[in-house]
């Protein structure tokens, strides 16, 4: 099986959903690391030309876009599967995964964790504590809808993992490193759970940001 290359800022939820797929699949696979930033260079702007990630790389084929990344991943590799055969369950992994990108990410994650995690880490910034009440609202309500979809099930469409908990669950996960994470899922402990045992899984725990500095440190 040839090489997957995935280019990506080590720590960033979204490239993380794609090595998660990959250590599923059991494929094998190199994160060509970057720097927070260097996401703008030339160099990477011509593999995305919106100077984001991640992008994949595969037999001179390039991908970008997370959930295509993650979809194609899943057709060239077909086992064990991570769409659902049902066609409802299908239809409610892809909600989630919009849910995901266009109400977790936009407007809730790409606020609160740049404030409390990332500008402080990286930018030597203080976190705007009025930009972070003003998120509050929305993330309220995703939170809310993700435990509504969830249930008691262990996995977001049913009993088996799918792309649906790739996608959603390094955002939330990334959003639970902040305070406003207990106070979001004080009424919501089933999605608590939920992070916990996705975390507990291999493909999450040599994913994690310490596991791929130190991989990143000694390559």
């Amino acid at each position: 099986m040839s090489e997957f290359v995935v280019h990506s800022v080590p720590g960033s939820p979204f490239g993380r959903s794609v090595l998660i797929a990959l250590e599923e699949k059991g494929a094998p696979y190199r994160l060509a690391a970057l720097a927070p930033g260097e996401s703008k260079s030339p160099e990477h702007l011509a593999r995305h030309p919106f100077g984001r990630v991640p992008v994949l790389e595969h037999d001179g084929f390039m991908l970008y876009e997370t959930q295509a990344i993650l979809r194609y991943l899943d057709r060239v590799l077909p086992e064990p599967g991570l769409t659902p055969a049902d066609v409802r369950q299908a239809a409610r992994m892809d909600q989630v995964m919009n849910v995901s990108d266009w109400y977790l990410f936009q407007g809730v994650c790409n606020v609160i964790i740049f404030q409390r995690v990332i500008g402080p880490q990286f930018f030597g910034t203080v976190a705007d504590e009025a930009a972070i009440e003003r998120a509050m609202p929305q993330a309220r309500t995703v939170i809310a809808e993700l435990s509504r979809l969830l249930g008691e099930r262990p996995f977001m469409v049913g009993e088996a993992l799918s792309l649906a908990d790739l996608q959603a669950a390094p955002q939330a996960s990334f959003l639970s490193q902040t305070p406003e994470w207990t106070q979001l899922t004080a009424e919501h402990p089933n999605l608590v759970a939920w992070i916990d045992r996705l975390e507990a899984r291999p493909s999450f725990r040599s994913t994690s940001w310490e596991q791929l500095m130190a991989r990143t440190r000694a390559a």
